[in-house]
């Protein structure tokens, strides 16, 4: 869900790759704008000038009873304009028809319903809360112009795996919330960027994106994932030695060092995307609109779209829908035991694998719209770029916020989870940089994410709790 590190390309990304049908409830249309759309937005956004508008129709009562929200009564045309707006927000995203669960999940887990019930039920429920976030995220930025909207949806981006996370990290599920950090990241560089580049494979033989951007987003993962090898080597070989060290505290010490430097590097790569160097990441995006280098990747005019609502609507819906994540997140999260009990799912496969699917899957749907749509580079900007956020912005985050609280949650993943995540970020790497992509590269990615989570469905977390380090991957290496 949905703005990462590359804030201000997620913010175009979203523009980009917002169904047609939010403005008017239709159904999606790639490439073509529907008139529909402009009579809506005139309709809904205009309360005044009601006599000059009901000049215009020969039967003002039925004018006024078709568009209420412009009716002379303020009782009237308030309901009317908040009942437009709030089916326009309504149907920014077909996930939205999932809110039907939300009502369900709370009353499963305030009443006591079975363990089963009450994870699949608040599951299902914070999908569309995902969706209405990244929603209401988007409308606010609109207002604030590129770089304060930049940074608040690199706040709200990733808002619903922090919720989760920070309610996992109070109760002590330091397992749950390690494994859902891992997961958002490997759900966003193999499982979105993978579906991106397959289904804008299937449509274009070739795709190009920006290059020195994919570059620059590429050595910041490198640099995420030297920051969990470092603490997991450290651990193993502190663990082979016969020296009295007190290998938790120095765990965490340099934990705590390596999250407020990768703040550091997070707010160094706003200033980097937003100010000094923002040219590179609205060339090509530029580029697109104008119809493409190449002339192959030009869509139809799109007209300026004002925001569905105003800033002070949309930061109560932020709150609403935020109240409303931490509530179902608290019930999802209090299920988890029981779940590993009686279904035998392992809590690592839990948190890697159906946690992130559950913050992401508005954005899934979304990215694969704006690859079909050949615009590669808002694509690469959202996938990468949320992987970005979570690595350098969310996990030092919790880090933090566990040291406050007195949770032990350190940077130190279990060995196998390091290895995993240095595979894949060495794989994403190498596919982008070329800086073009087909859909077998796409088949690559998502073969490669199938793999990973048949691994993690096997994996007991018996092996976690022991501790596993490099050294189970390096038997002879240790101290005699």
């Amino acid at each position: 869900m949905e703005s990462p590190a590359g804030s201000g390309i997620k913010h175009k990304f979203r523009k980009e790759g917002r169904p047609t049908s939010r403005r008017h409830g239709s159904h999606l249309s790639l490439g073509r704008s529907v008139s529909g759309r402009s009579v809506s937005r005139e309709n809904g956004n205009d309360l005044s000038g009601v006599n000059t508008r009901e000049s215009e129709h020969p039967d003002e009562r039925t004018s006024l009873l078709s568009k209420p929200w412009q009716h002379e009564n303020a009782f009237v045309r308030w309901p009317g304009y908040f009942g437009l707006k709030t089916w326009q927000t309504l149907a920014s995203n077909p996930v939205n028809v999932l809110l039907v669960f939300v009502p369900l999940g709370i009353i499963s887990g305030a009443v006591g319903w079975s363990p089963t019930a009450t994870f699949i039920l608040n599951f299902l429920a914070i999908i569309p809360l995902a969706s209405l976030l990244s929603f209401a995220t988007e409308e606010l930025a609109v207002k604030l112009g590129q770089t304060l909207g930049g940074l608040l949806n690199a706040t709200f981006g990733n808002a619903v795996e922090l919720i989760v996370s920070i309610v996992a990290l109070k109760d002590g599920q330091i397992r749950i919330v390690q494994a859902s950090m891992l997961g958002s990241i490997l759900s966003n560089i193999l499982l979105v960027l993978g579906c991106c580049f397959l289904a804008g494979g299937i449509r274009y033989k070739q795709q190009y994106f920006n290059g020195t951007v994919a570059s620059t987003m590429s050595s910041l993962m490198a640099v995420s994932t030297a920051s969990l090898i470092i603490p997991a080597t450290l651990y193993a070989v502190m663990s082979q030695s016969d020296a009295d060290v007190n290998k938790k505290a120095n765990i965490e010490l340099l934990s705590h060092g390596t999250a407020i430097i990768l703040l550091l590097l997070y707010v160094l790569y706003l200033l980097f995307q937003l100010r000094t160097h923002s040219d590179l990441f609205d060339e090509e995006q530029e580029a697109h609109e104008n119809g493409g280098p190449d002339g192959d990747t030009a869509d139809e005019p799109q007209e300026k779209e004002e925001p569905i609502l105003s800033p002070w609507a949309a930061a109560v819906a932020l709150v609403i829908i935020t109240i409303g994540v931490a509530v179902c997140a608290e019930f999802l999260v209090d299920s988890i035991d029981s779940i590993v009990e009686t279904a035998h799912i392992s809590r690592t496969f839990i948190g890697l694998i159906l946690l992130p699917i559950v913050g992401n899957a508005a954005e899934h749907v979304t990215a694969c719209v704006v690859a079909w749509k050949n615009k590669m580079d808002l694509a690469i900007g959202v996938a990468i770029g949320s992987s970005l956020q979570i690595a350098l912005l969310v996990t030092p985050f919790l880090v933090i916020l566990g040291w406050i609280i007195g949770q032990p949650m350190t940077l130190h993943f279990d060995a196998f989870e390091t290895v995993v995540f240095f595979l894949s970020v060495l794989i994403t790497n190498y596919l982008i940089a070329d800086g073009r992509s087909n859909y077998l590269e796409g088949a690559m990615l998502l073969g490669m994410y199938t793999i990973i989570a048949l691994a993690f469905f096997v994996y007991p977390d018996e092996l976690v709790s022991k501790g596993s380090s490099f050294g189970a991957f390096f038997p002879g290496s240790g101290s005699t």
